[in-house]
């Protein structure tokens, strides 16, 4: 069971930015994903599109927009 780790909308909007800034520079999905491991995040796939996840306690931090999809 996850909860969302802050409820405030500008710490999870800057969270998502740093995602999708992040997203722009890797030159894949997998690079991606390991880059964001080191800012101490993780993308989940979900029945509701991909999540954004702290590490290593794997909570909910908001959703990614749909075209963003790796």
């Amino acid at each position: 069971m996850a909860m969302m780790f802050n409820k405030d909308p500008f710490i999870t909007a800057q969270v998502i930015e740093l995602v999708l800034r992040e997203r722009e520079s890797a030159l894949s999905a997998r690079e991606w994903k390991h880059r964001l491991a080191g800012y101490g995040y993780a993308i989940k796939d979900t029945d509701h599109g991909q999540v954004v996840e702290t590490l290593p306690h794997h909570v909910e931090i908001g959703v990614l927009p749909a075209e963003m999809s790796a």
